[in-house]
């Protein structure tokens, strides 16, 4: 048979959820297209059950991921680095489609998304001894203040950027020992599938991380209200509903990230205030014996 006369069968990629790939509990999903407005495949949409399972995975992954070592955190983000560099030709294949950029610019954004990777793989077993102190005190009594992850961090991850951006507000969520659900670019989703395969072959546990494909306006308000989510990071979030996300998040005291007023160059070096922001700060009393 001549291979002119098949039919392309595009792929319905599934979410990643719990360290497995189910369907969205709708059954639904959405074309995918590049930039030239060909079909690339089609991704689920994810629902309102999608995200409460989502979250309810990463509150179970939560107590192991953040009782690992930092330095076995490490390890395991390290580990993402080296999958991913296994895989930079179909990454990079997914960044020119997703982000109409030249095959030169698209590994030039993997490589930096490897090098990411790395990067808060080293920060790890770093960040309690920058965050953390020892506090002078007046008394018989020793004083220490260190970070501790806040819990559950929902991330709308940047609509452009959609492979390094992505990294950059999931990895540092990881790597201080916090669990994320992320919901990815809506029109750029396969760079994420990609990732996603990634930390399910890598040596991230399951739950840790997991990232829905979908409406960012249907899914942000889910996440923004729910009462187990301790931090939300708006980066990618549609400009119309920011200020309702940050209202729906207030009721649980949730800390927000605001939405920027234009997306951030992600090829900056990213400092370390994703880091901070999702640590909260305990600090112990001692009384020294005489």
């Amino acid at each position: 048979m001549s291979t002119e006369s098949r039919v392309t069968v595009a792929k319905t990629h599934k979410l990643y959820l719990n360290g497995a790939f189910p369907r969205s509990e709708s059954g639904r999903s959405y074309p995918v297209r590049d930039t030239g407005g060909r079909l690339l495949a089609h991704a689920a949409l994810a629902s309102r059950k999608d995200v409460r399972d989502a979250v309810a995975a990463a509150r179970g992954a939560l107590p192991r991921w953040s009782g690992a070592t930092a330095y076995n955190r490490g390890q395991v983000l390290y580990r993402v680095a080296e999958v991913l560099e296994g895989r930079r030709e179909q990454a990079a294949d997914e960044v020119v489609a997703a982000e109409g950029v030249s095959r030169r610019e698209a590994t030039a954004v993997v490589d930096a998304t490897v090098d990411r990777w790395v990067w808060y793989a080293g920060w790890t077993d770093k960040v309690a001894t920058v965050l953390g102190s020892v506090n002078p005190v007046a008394g018989p009594y020793e004083c220490t203040s260190t970070p501790v992850p806040t819990g559950v961090v929902g991330v709308l991850a940047p609509q452009g950027s959609s492979l390094l951006g992505l990294t950059s507000v999931l990895a540092p969520v990881l790597a201080v020992g916090a669990t994320a659900v992320v919901v990815a670019s809506e029109e750029r989703p396969l760079p994420a599938v990609v990732l996603g395969e990634v930390l399910a072959t890598s040596d991230v546990p399951a739950g840790v991380a997991n990232l829905l494909t979908g409406r960012t306006a249907e899914l942000a308000p889910w996440l923004a209200s729910h009462a187990e989510v301790a931090a939300l990071d708006l980066v990618g979030a549609p400009g119309d509903t920011a200020v309702d996300l940050e209202r729906a998040a207030a009721d649980s005291v949730m800390r927000v990230l605001p939405r920027p007023t234009a997306e951030p160059d992600f090829t900056e070096p990213p400092g370390i205030g994703r880091l901070r922001a999702y640590c909260e700060i305990t600090t112990v009393w001692h009384p020294v014996g005489t």
